[in-house]
């Protein structure tokens, strides 16, 4: 997968490359689209507001009131605009599939980041519970030796009890 979207990658830039090297930096006048007209593709794209037309071979100006030309003016998969070598539908198809990759891998990301989140917390958990326990059996095991002394302290001073629930009069 990531191999697709490496090689996708270097695709477009590829393409974006090629279509700034072959713009020019500077033109003089540009010529309008409908007097390149039965050219050729590379001539008519040396202008960037050109549309080129495969199978009728026009030159027209590229609506720009729609993001794509219409099925009127040109089908998709014969239109080409900046590369003579790229259509409408694959370049839509290609951005996509990269668009629907790149979320993807952002759900993908997000969702690693909280479970990894969540897992360190758990970690965390047992080993704070861990430690109370530990603590708390420590606590237990001085009481009942404190509680061994006292009794051998009251054994050796004669105020051991026979029954604990009696009262200290009688002593």
């Amino acid at each position: 997968m990531a191999g697709l979207y490496k090689a996708s990658l270097l695709v477009f830039a590829f393409v974006l490359m090629t279509a700034m090297a072959q713009t020019p930096t500077s033109s003089p006048a540009p010529t309008p689209c409908a007097l390149r007209s039965n050219t050729s593709c590379a001539e008519c794209l040396q202008n960037v507001t050109c549309l080129w037309c495969a199978p009728t071979k026009q030159c027209i100006d590229y609506p720009v009131r729609n993001i794509l030309p219409p099925r009127s003016v040109c089908p998709l998969n014969d239109a080409r605009w900046g590369l003579c070598w790229v259509n409408f539908q694959i370049l839509i198809i290609t951005m996509s599939v990269l668009g629907g990759i790149f979320i993807i891998c952002i759900l993908v990301c997000c969702f690693c980041c909280c479970k990894c989140e969540s897992i360190g917390s758990k970690r965390e958990d047992v080993k704070v519970e861990r430690q109370t326990r530990a603590r708390k059996s420590r606590q237990n095991v001085k009481r009942t030796e404190m509680q061994m002394r006292h009794d051998e302290i009251r054994q050796k001073y004669g105020m051991a009890k026979d029954n604990p629930y009696a009262r200290m009069n009688n002593h």
